[in-house]
């Protein structure tokens, strides 16, 4: 990455402006901006986010918003409320008041003489969420989101019921969030009262897991923030960008196919991180397409982005099944319509020669240990391992050997006849790259809980020995199949610790089926290209501790499997206000192959916060069980000052099970 202080307009910035919220709350913001705005005003971007700006995101904010500001523009990164340095309580994600919040933030900048009153957001993930929700309420001046690894589906494509399936993020999600907003605001910024701001906001925080849990079914509570209940509402210019190795990768093309507005998306290789210093390779010069499209619906400059293509992705090539790559090889290809279908019809264990067929399926509730991480962050290893595994608990149909190479490039569907033996049930479909040697790569997969399969809103009992017919969508993909190798659809009905197992043991019997892919014409080289990534000068800072990634695999003595997940995320200093964060994640997943209700997991958080004699600690514990009526979830704060305890609450909830 190039690192550049090159701009063409000086910049100035404004580390802790308090902006007061129509309720007297003020919030916290960091404000980048070129020092002759007054004379000749400019374009404001807003990224509002819970992830504290002076030490959560402070090395990529460092990377970004002072490049975009040095370009013409005002960069306002605000602390949400509840967070950071900002006053207020946290509440839960994607609330009015969070919306209400970052218009009142922009209705104060629009105000101000450097502002032309014209303004965008950007974000990536909770940022990359609610610049498409702000901008589907079209407050005044909007013109322009770029999203990044975001969804328009907050039940069926977050981190919640993808299928209908109760995903394992949710605690993940939950246990870090409870750690990451029981952090104090910073007594540099907000002085003396910071810790009186600290025990207020740990005495509200809330436990999330507990309402996402109380709402199982497709409810209004899911409909709000849901840009898809209603596309026509975005009317501002929108980039949507994601990454094949994220857990977001349909929003994209969804957006693309449903925006009446400009729209534009590109897709790389990448993690959940911004494409300017994501891997795996190859990046690309993020910052300048940004302002391409900025100056194009903010200043009105003509930048040629409107005949970009629809859809810019990197066609991966087909690598053999690695926990981490530090670069995906493949292409740049363009999109601009729907890749043809081809159908492939399952016979008795193949696929391509439909034929009557009696297959069943029971898979061990240790099937799944190959899927990888929901979000990979490039701590180590992630990404989905060799499929073979979890491939054996499964109901496998295999195609011929490929005679030519297949692009793939879209969503795969899996249609499927079947007898449920229980009743409820779940399916996870895999399509797999199966190499020459046996080893399978993930391509991409789709879940579904049976109890679902006619509606997400209005769940019903299966009937045990009553065919059913199930469609499951599989996931956004772009993906090169080479001559010699094979297409394989894996039928499971668990997929431990990605989706947590129905209260039910019992199998399902198919006995129809056919796969519907996407192939386009065989790419020859790149059909576009992108300039090198560029960035301001990187953050200031001595790591005091490297950050690293364990994982741990165990068969207990009565046949439960147990995996320990320990993430270190290391320690900085910045080096010019000298605050020092650490923070130490280990996360447990246990399950008995033959008990579906045995499924326990543990999160244990510990961050750390210091500056010379000043130290704080806050230590958050989150676990889950199951039993075949309730969900039972309990968690737990602890705040340190120094080695002092002054502040502990517990949570607890059983919620009865509603369709999952």
């Amino acid at each position: 990455m190039k690192h550049r202080s090159d701009f063409p307009r000086d910049i100035e910035e404004w580390p802790d402006q308090r902006i007061a919220m129509p309720d007297g709350t003020e919030l916290s913001a960091r404000i980048w901006l070129p020092l002759d705005a007054v004379g000749n005003p400019v374009p404001a971007i807003l990224e509002h986010l819970p992830y504290r700006k002076r030490d959560g995101t402070i090395a990529r904010d460092e990377l970004t918003h002072p490049y975009l500001a040095g370009h013409g523009y005002a960069c306002i990164r605000v602390d949400m409320r509840g967070n950071g340095d900002s006053d207020g309580l946290m509440e839960d994600e994607y609330t009015q008041t969070e919306w209400d919040d970052a218009i009142a933030v922009m209705n104060w900048v629009r105000a101000q003489p450097w502002s032309t009153g014209d303004w965008g957001m950007m974000g990536i993930s909770w940022g990359g969420f609610n610049g498409l929700q702000v901008a589907a309420l079209r407050p005044p001046g909007i013109k322009a989101v770029i999203s990044l690894c975001s969804t328009v589906d907050r039940y069926a494509d977050d981190i919640h019921y993808k299928g209908g399936c109760m995903l394992g993020e949710n605690l993940g999600w939950a246990a870090q969030m409870l750690a990451y907003s029981s952090r104090p605001p910073d007594p540099a910024v907000v002085g003396a009262g910071w810790r009186k701001m600290w025990l207020k906001r740990l005495e509200a925080q809330p436990f999330l897991l507990e309402p996402w849990l109380s709402h199982q079914r497709r409810v209004p509570y899911w409909a709000h923030g849901s840009v898809c209940e209603d596309f026509g509402a975005i009317e501002a210019a929108v980039l949507s960008i994601g990454g094949w190795h994220d857990g977001y990768r349909n929003t994209p093309a969804a957006l693309v196919a449903n925006l009446s507005s400009p729209v534009k998306a590109i897709v790389g290789p990448w993690i959940h991180k911004y494409p300017h210093f994501a891997g795996p390779e190859p990046r690309i010069g993020f910052l300048q397409e940004a302002l391409r499209w900025w100056d194009r619906w903010l200043k009105g400059v003509d930048t040629g982005v409107e005949e970009d293509p629809a859809m810019r992705l990197w066609l991966m090539d087909a690598v053999p099944p690695e926990r981490w790559l530090d670069a995906r090889p493949g292409r740049w290809i363009a999109i601009d319509a729907p890749v043809p279908m081809r159908t492939l019809g399952f016979g008795d264990r193949v696929m391509g020669q439909a034929a009557p067929f009696k297959v069943r399926v029971a898979s061990p509730q240790t099937c799944g240990a190959g899927g990888g991480e929901y979000f990979p962050f490039a701590y180590s290893e992630e990404f989905p391992g060799d499929q073979s595994g979890d491939d054996a608990m499964s109901a496998c149909f295999e195609g011929a050997v490929l005679g030519e190479d297949w692009d793939v490039v879209g969503a795969p569907s899996v249609a499927l006849r079947m007898t449920p033996e229980a009743v409820s049930g779940q399916l996870a479909v895999r399509l797999v790259d199966v190499r020459p040697d046996g080893r399978g790569t993930l391509i991409t997969h789709g879940f579904l809980n049976l109890r679902h399969h006619m509606s997400h809103a209005d769940p019903q009992d299966l009937m045990p020995g009553v065919e059913i017919d199930v469609s499951v969508n599989l996931d956004q993909c772009a993906y090169r199949v080479p001559a010699g190798h094979r297409l394989r659809i894996a039928v499971s009905t668990s997929y431990w610790p990605f989706i947590w197992p129905g209260p039910h043991r019992g199998g399902v019997v198919l006995t129809a089926g056919a796969l519907s892919l996407p192939v386009r014409e065989t790419a020859i080289g790149d059909e576009i290209t992108f300039p090198p990534p560029e960035a301001a000068p990187a953050w200031r800072a001595t790591e005091l501790r490297p950050a690293r990634m364990t994982r741990e695999t165990e068969t207990r003595g009565d046949g439960g499997l147990h995996l320990r997940i320990a993430t270190d995320s290391g320690e900085m200093r910045d080096d010019q206000h000298g605050l020092a964060t650490g923070s130490v994640c280990v996360e447990s997943w246990h399950i008995h192959p033959d008990d579906p209700l045995s499924a326990r997991a543990e999160f244990e958080w510990d961050d750390t916060m210091e500056r010379g004699a000043w130290k704080v600690r806050s230590k958050c514990t989150a676990s889950l069980r199951v039993s075949a009526e309730a969900w039972h979830g309990r968690a737990r704060i602890e705040a340190y000052e120094g080695d002092t305890l002054v502040f502990d609450k517990n949570f607890a909830f059983d919620i009865p099970r509603d369709g999952l």
